[in-house]
């Protein structure tokens, strides 16, 4: 047999190993790491660290976040606005992202101002969505809510895997998957710049 067949046929041989992973991150739990750490996540080393670390041909990131409505704060959003836009066209992860809804309740006391952004319907339908894509499903999240979905997963053949940090972990989820990594403890390296206490980019 000719040689280069002989190295392309090896080529694909070890190729056919390696992993299609789908890495979901819900950006609300994520940043509670992001405060106890007093440091951003940076993105870029994160892709890089979990490419590797899971042996992936393939890698692709979903981000899922909620932001405030135009003059609901006393800063300017356009930062968090630049950084989602970073994280599409620079590193090329899929952005969901929606506007806080703001739910007024009336009491003797005055009325109430909450801020809800939930995004757990959506990261649960891509999960689904995608399911035949990839083998290896990465979740970043603490919300037990999440563990109907990762047994669905494993139900389906896709080794699932829980990401998040020990303050901010249901005891079931941690449990439920293939694995459990805490972010604060992970020995490779996935931190960029210092945290800025004004606000959030998430």
């Amino acid at each position: 047999m000719d040689q280069n067949c002989i190295r392309n046929s090896n080529h694909q041989i070890k190729s056919a190993t390696k992993q299609i992973v789908y890495v979901f991150i819900d950006a609300s739990n994520l940043w509670q790491a992001q405060k106890v750490k007093g440091k951003m996540l940076d993105y870029q080393k994160l892709k890089i660290f979990l490419k590797e670390k899971f042996d992936a041909v393939n890698i692709q990131i979903f981000y899922y976040t909620a932001y405030p409505a135009e003059g609901t704060r006393d800063y300017a959003l356009d930062g968090k606005h630049k950084f989602f836009t970073y994280l599409k066209k620079g590193l090329g992860f899929i952005v969901r992202k929606k506007e806080l809804k703001r739910i007024t309740t009336h009491s003797e006391d005055g009325d109430l101002v909450q801020e809800k952004g939930n995004m757990d319907v959506e990261m649960t339908i891509d999960a689904i969505h995608y399911i035949k894509k990839y083998s290896i499903a990465v979740l970043f999240t603490g919300d037990s809510d999440f563990l109907a979905l990762v047994t669905y997963l494993r139900n389906g053949g896709k080794k699932t895997f829980i990401f998040s940090s020990k303050n901010n972990i249901s005891q079931e989820l941690r449990t439920g998957g293939d694995g459990y990594e805490d972010i604060l403890s992970l020995e490779g390296d996935i931190w960029g710049r210092d945290l800025k206490h004004r606000g959030s980019l998430v």
